[in-house]
């Protein structure tokens, strides 16, 4: 019963809302911050804590960014407040080349369209939004002056961070590659993220940071893995209007398709630079 209350209030604050969106030419901004802990792994085990902060702070603009979602009732882009690093002075072309490029989604056609640089050529990546099976409870908590409820899901790992790059990911396709191995991939468990979403019916558009749409509300806070998202400031209906609109510069290929390329060019990296050492 409690679960059915929370989401009569839902459909409330949707029917309240939906007027505003037809009456005007809607358009809203919201800011992101988001906060990733670099994962040291086996080489961490080595380092001293001194070291381990020496390091996280050489790699700060990776691991904390700003991001701008501009959003309507039907779509959304998503992209990273460059302006920042401009002014900072900060540099990353190595994490550029794993880094989500600027995203537009559209939630009415089911259709991503994400830009991507890859050494120094332009992917335009089209696909499906993100299947994401969203849990909805009843846990509410204010995120600034918004009221927010809970949702949970989990989604395999590959899927929510298809363009990025890790060695585990060329081993296994290695392997995939070889007969012998082949039937122990089949049985392989697959690593899946656990993600909590808050999400405000106040503002009802299926919208929210990077890969994560689908709920009832404006995302406004996502915690996957080691990365947390909060949304810092919300702009409705701002003068200057953005046009939202797909990119169409890069050559087109399909997240799988990308995966491909990416996995193919670092294979050949590696094996280039253990030809060198091996002189």
């Amino acid at each position: 019963m409690k679960l059915l209350g929370i989401k009569l209030k839902i459909l409330a604050a949707a029917c309240l809302f939906s007027g505003v969106i037809k009456a005007q030419d809607f358009q809203g901004k919201a800011y992101y911050a988001t906060k990733s802990k670099l994962d040291l792994g086996t080489w961490g085990a080595t380092m001293s804590e001194a070291q381990k902060k020496q390091v996280q702070e050489r790699l700060k603009n990776r691991l904390e960014k700003i991001y701008i979602l501009t959003f309507n009732k039907e779509a959304s882009i998503y992209e990273e407040d460059e302006k920042l690093d401009a002014i900072s002075g900060a540099t990353d072309s190595w994490g550029k080349n794993f880094a989500p490029g600027k995203q537009y989604k559209n939630i009415k056609t089911n259709t991503l369209k994400q830009n991507q640089e890859f050494y120094g050529k332009q992917f335009l990546v089209t696909d499906n939004l993100q299947d994401i099976n969203w849990t909805l409870t009843t846990d509410t908590k204010k995120v600034g002056q918004y009221t927010c409820m809970k949702a949970v899901a989990l989604v395999p790992t590959s899927d929510l961070y298809w363009y990025d790059f890790s060695w585990d990911r060329l081993r296994d396709n290695q392997a995939q590659n070889n007969s012998e191995t082949a039937d122990s991939l089949q049985t392989k468990s697959i690593k899946m993220s656990q993600i909590e979403a808050w999400y405000t019916p106040q503002i009802p558009v299926s919208h929210g940071p990077g890969a994560f749409t689908g709920l009832p509300g404006l995302i406004l806070e996502v915690s996957a893995d080691n990365t947390t998202i909060l949304c810092s400031k919300i702009v409705m209906n701002p003068e200057d209007k953005t046009n939202i609109e797909a990119p169409r510069k890069g050559t087109e290929v399909s997240k799988k398709d990308y995966q491909e390329i990416v996995i193919k060019k670092m294979a050949e990296m590696r094996n280039m630079y253990s030809g060198r050492r091996g002189r």
